[in-house]
């Protein structure tokens, strides 16, 4: 067995001992020891290999399997542009502490700098956007080293003694020859690594301050716990739909919309849990001066839009006040509701928050969605409270429109459930390659709902969208595209549904999804800026 054999199995032997569990893997010949090595251990069940011809969708798909399992999962690319290809789903991992596992192939260092074939220089490829990196050398052979490097960074992206996962990058130089031979790497011993800190206990904060509970993007689990928070402290929950959070008799459908009126102004304290970007009134609140901004954070950094926050602490416990500010809230919140409700039902045509209102709707406790950035997540965050909602997932570290679909089929393969996405269709069409799943990889059972506008109409409800914008808003905001996205999913073997109207749309999400299926809801966006300042009106 050559150097790059023995190195390659046994960074298979350390990724499963690190509870690797799904690793992608994109095509290349520098990365043909990893590729062997992955795929025997796939056909012995140690773990589940994913091909993907795409360098960047196999990077959000990574993510995604990661971001429902919550386990660390490995991405292997060959050298040059397919390296750096998984760079946008390094940044999402980076600011969604989502543990990526970036392996990169590369040459011998002898002719990184003397021009050979797909040959660049990978040392500090991600920068600052990993937790950890290292280069590890197939010659010479030193197990005990790789083993070492291969532990450090696994660890790292763990965050099992930081507190604080993220992505890694193991960039590995294999020399010739590249297929396996019959000989079987050393055993290195087990290292085992455990956590650095144990639980905190809750910071109590005094009673008092009119407070409300704002939540932002967060695991399942983490939302859960939200919810639990605010409904033992009886407080208004602010929760946007991909905090996992947003159900249960706190939780206020037109919380951003309740900020405009007196209510909004009279809150003096606001718990933050997450990652909340989604709404500008939100994002007022938490900068306000005369707020008190309670950060809550169980790792080892903490995120605090309106650089505002008064505590930051691991968690917090709060009695209930006892007096009728909750019940405030929710009185103002169904009334609104209910004048959010005739508004949208009184349209002559589909807009983006009825198919996200119905889609929602159409969705219990055990479905799950994943939810696109740009206008679909905003027309989510109208949609009315259920008491059981479905689990949602959704790239809101960077917030990019990048990768969703791969993304949406990484989820879905992991949770092994009913799993729907809803995404706009500029941001379908950036991730169409994440629908071509080759015929002997696993495929799930996903219903990607696209809201086709033709263009990007989020554009039109901020500034750029303003009458005195027109001459140049179509052209560098609007982007009409007019793709036929029929003929695009067919060809990739998915399958296809119209939805012109809201029943239309009802009758199909009435049955499971079965296969990868691609249902387009042709939205029209031509009067999107004016239902914004109509829905906005409502809470003046």
């Amino acid at each position: 067995m050559g150097d790059a054999s023995r190195c390659a199995q046994l960074v298979v032997t350390e990724l499963l001992g690190a509870g690797v569990q799904e690793v992608v893997l994109s095509p290349g010949s520098r990365s043909a020891p990893l590729a062997y090595e992955l795929f025997e251990a796939d056909k012995i069940g140690l773990l589940r290999l994913h091909v993907r011809i795409d360098e960047r969708t196999a990077g959000f798909l990574a993510l995604g399997l990661a971001k429902a399992s919550e386990h660390p999962v490995a991405v292997v690319t060959t050298s040059g542009t397919a390296a750096a290809n998984v760079h946008p789903a390094v940044l999402e991992a980076r600011h969604s502490q989502v543990p990526l596992v970036v392996m990169t192939a590369d040459r011998p260092r002898a002719v990184r700098h003397a021009g050979g074939n797909q040959t660049t220089d990978q040392a500090g490829l991600f920068a600052r956007h990993v937790r950890a990196e290292t280069q590890i050398d197939d010659n010479p052979a030193t197990p005990r080293s790789w083993r070492f490097e291969l532990a450090r960074v696994l660890t790292a992206a763990t965050g099992i003694r930081s507190g604080q996962p993220g992505p890694v990058h193991v960039n590995l130089s294999f020399s010739e020859p590249l297929v396996p031979g019959d000989e079987s790497a050393p055993i290195q011993p087990e290292l085992r690594v455990t956590p650095r800190r144990p639980a905190a206990e809750p910071v109590t904060l005094a009673a008092g301050p009119q407070t409300v509970v704002v939540a932002g993007a967060m695991s399942p689990g983490e939302g859960a716990m939200v919810r639990a928070f605010a409904e033992q402290a009886d407080l208004p929950l602010l929760a946007e739909p991909v905090s996992n959070a947003r159900g249960g008799p706190n939780a206020l459908t037109t919380g951003r919309l309740l900020l405009r009126t007196g209510l909004g102004e009279e809150i003096e304290r606001v718990v933050m849990f997450g990652h909340p970007t989604l709404s500008r009134p939100v994002l007022r609140l938490l900068g306000r001066e005369d707020v008190e901004l309670v950060v809550v954070t169980g790792t080892a950094e903490w995120l605090d839009p309106g650089t505002n926050a008064r505590l930051v602490a691991d968690a917090v416990e709060l009695a209930p006040a006892g007096d009728d500010w909750t019940r405030r809230w929710a009185e103002t919140d169904l009334a609104l509701t209910q004048r959010l409700r005739e508004l949208l039902t009184g349209l002559d045509y589909l807009s983006g928050p009825v198919v996200a209102a119905r889609l929602w709707a159409a969705m219990g406790s055990a479905d799950t969605l994943v939810i696109g950035s740009s206008s679909p997540v905003r027309d989510l965050d109208l949609a009315p409270v259920s008491a059981e909602p479905p689990v949602v997932y959704a790239n809101r570290g960077l917030a990019g429109i990048d990768g969703t679909v791969s993304t949406a089929v990484g989820v879905a393969l992991v949770v092994e459930r009913p799993t729907h996405a809803l995404v706009g269709d500029e941001t379908f069409l950036h991730d169409l390659t994440g629908l071509i799943i080759g015929r002997h990889e696993p495929r799930p059972d996903l219903r990607i709902v696209v809201a086709n506008d033709n263009g990007g109409s989020i554009f039109a409800t901020l500034e750029h969208g303003h009458p005195t914008q027109s001459g140049a808003y179509e052209r560098i905001f609007g982007t009409p595209h007019d793709v036929d996205l029929e003929p695009l999913v067919t060809a990739t073997g998915a399958g296809y549904r119209r939805a012109g109207t809201a029943e239309e749309l009802d009758e199909v999400l009435t049955e499971p999804p079965i296969g990868v299926e691609v249902v387009e809801a042709v939205v029209d966006r031509r009067l999107r800026r004016v239902l914004e300042r109509e829905i906005a009106a409502l809470g003046a």
